[in-house]
């Protein structure tokens, strides 16, 4: 079993507990379900903002720690403040050590100017009632753990209730998962089975990608001439997420790297 194969059994389980401790009805009754959503694709596509959806992430199964110490509330509101498109929030708690409160801290440390993606291993319609109901405005499915007709199921629900999704694959047989309620396609730069990152994947599938989706880059982005290369490959959006966190002061980090990126234009 790989480590994809064990994230997706150990979710199947955790949802199951989640849905006994608090129904669907209980989330759609909480205060930020009924709240507009921002749009990760329009921020994107604004040619005065810098393009990357910046992460929180305190661990992951293949690097372990990378950072325990920075808060939620001192980073998202950097990234706010320094000009990220997005925010990714890591929610998966068991191998990330994320949670949904996260998103709150995140949300109220923004003042709602930024998306914000809940990013997870959605599997189940649940989880999708669940990001709306904790601030977030896009939501991550991933190809690698979903079919085609699964996607399309957890898109539509989540296009019904007003939030964007962005679709995550790696490969070009991952394609098949892409459909009309499908805002964004990313192409990530790691294998979750094994882990191992390639970032020429990304410009190598966003030629057979579709044109009218919003093309991001995710992983192993860690320097400003990757994002200027991958820009002229076609690509709008650029998931950051190691790269920062990693650093002493990811706040400092962020801000050096968005200085740094205007100065070589678009």
């Amino acid at each position: 079993m790989n480590i994809l194969e064990k994230i997706v059994a150990y979710k199947k389980l955790e949802v199951e507990e989640a849905k006994a401790l608090r129904s669907v009805a209980e989330l759609k009754a909480m205060p930020l379900f009924s709240i507009p959503c921002l749009s990760l694709t329009a921020f994107l596509l604004d040619e005065s903002k810098t393009g990357i959806i910046a992460e929180y992430k305190r661990q992951s199964p293949s690097k372990g720690v990378i950072n325990n110490t920075s808060t939620v509330k001192e980073v998202t509101n950097a990234y706010a403040q320094n000009g990220a498109s997005g925010i990714s929030i890591l929610t998966d708690n068991h191998f990330f050590g994320g949670s949904l409160v996260d998103l709150l801290d995140a949300r109220e440390a923004t003042l709602n100017k930024v998306p914000l993606l809940r990013k997870d291993f959605m599997i189940d319609e649940y989880q999708i009632f669940e990001a709306k109901a904790y601030g977030a405005s896009v939501i991550l499915l991933i190809a690698a753990c979903l079919s085609p007709e699964k996607v399309k199921e957890l898109a539509i629900l989540a296009k019904s209730i007003g939030l964007e999704v962005l679709l995550e694959i790696h490969n070009e047989d991952e394609l098949i998962h892409i459909c009309d309620e499908v805002d964004l396609v990313g192409v990530n730069n790691r294998n979750l089975k094994d882990f191992v990152v390639n970032v020429e994947a990304s410009a190598q599938l966003i030629q057979k990608m579709p044109k009218n989706k919003v093309a991001v880059a995710e992983s192993g982005i860690n320097n400003t001439d990757t994002i200027v290369f991958l820009r002229k490959a076609g690509f709008k959006g650029f998931l950051i997420g190691e790269h920062f966190m990693k650093q002493s002061d990811p706040t400092i980090a962020f801000a050096n790297f968005v200085n740094e990126l205007n100065t070589k234009g678009r």
